[in-house]
């Protein structure tokens, strides 16, 4: 594949991946290792959940070989709980020990829920909010955001991440737009890289398996209407970096499998 495209897997560790990817008895201290030899990104989902220790990145950092890259969430205390304000320490403290990671540091992505009407009536309070944060953030990173409701996806958004070099995640999501309407808005694509997620219906999945260790939703089709907007992207000169979630059709690493055989035979 094109090296300007970066294509894993949203985590490295889930423990049914034993035995279908990972080789039987794999130490799940091994897992990364051996992910990190067959890809060449992943977007870390743990750090949603807290800020890892400065040990554990240094580990991420020294378990992977040169020119691996790791994408991350930012902490939910700042994207859901404290909902963007008064969390400039938060932040901080996030950025700090990311740091560490040196070149291996990808984009960090700023990760947000559906709202509902009585959160937000409308997109302003919330991007008057993104607006401050992404003003402190610090410069010489990658940031993405991704929203879920399709009204936040106006002017104002595109024009407030195009200012700061911020890419808004494109994502596979039944409750928002499909790629094919989304690339044929000219300001769609707000900073030097792009951000892909294929994230799929959490719940119906959860419906027929919460084992992630093989397909279980063909979703071919789906994923070829990806390859000409990624095509775009790429021609004009983007780096894309590319996640898929094993919500997305039930194992990730068979849906990047299924994903390389689609871009190799459109090309």
């Amino acid at each position: 594949m094109n090296p300007r495209l970066r294509i894993g897997a949203s985590s490295w560790s889930a423990p049914s991946w034993e035995g279908v990817f990972y080789p039987p008895g794999t130490p799940p201290a091994d897992f990364l290792a051996y992910y990190a030899g067959r890809l060449d990104t992943v977007e870390v989902d743990a750090t949603f959940y807290r800020i890892p220790g400065e040990k554990m990145v240094d580990a991420w950092r020294e378990r992977t070989p040169p020119g691996f890259v790791f994408a991350a969430k930012f902490p939910q205390t700042i994207t859901r709980e404290k909902l963007l304000v008064e969390c400039a320490q938060e932040c901080g403290a996030f950025l700090k020990v990311m740091d560490r990671l040196g070149d291996k540091l990808g984009p960090l992505l700023l990760q947000f829920r559906y709202f509902r009407k009585d959160e937000f009536p409308d997109p302003k309070p919330f991007l008057d909010r993104l607006e401050v944060l992404l003003a402190g953030l610090p410069r010489g990173r990658r940031y993405a955001v991704e929203v879920r409701n399709k009204s936040f996806v106006n002017t104002r958004l595109l024009d407030l991440l195009r200012r700061n070099g911020v890419a808004l995640a494109l994502i596979d999501h039944p409750w928002f737009f499909g790629i094919e309407q989304l690339m044929r808005r000219s300001d769609v694509l707000t900073a030097e890289f792009a951000y892909v997620r294929w994230l799929g219906d959490r719940q119906a999945i959860e419906r027929g398996t919460t084992r992630w260790d093989r397909l279980i939703v063909d979703r071919t089709r789906d994923m070829g209407r990806w390859i000409p907007a990624l095509r775009t992207i790429l021609d004009r000169g983007l780096t894309i970096y590319g996640y898929f979630n094993n919500h997305y059709a039930g194992y990730a690493i068979g849906s990047i499998d299924t994903f390389r055989s689609l871009w190799d035979g459109s090309g």
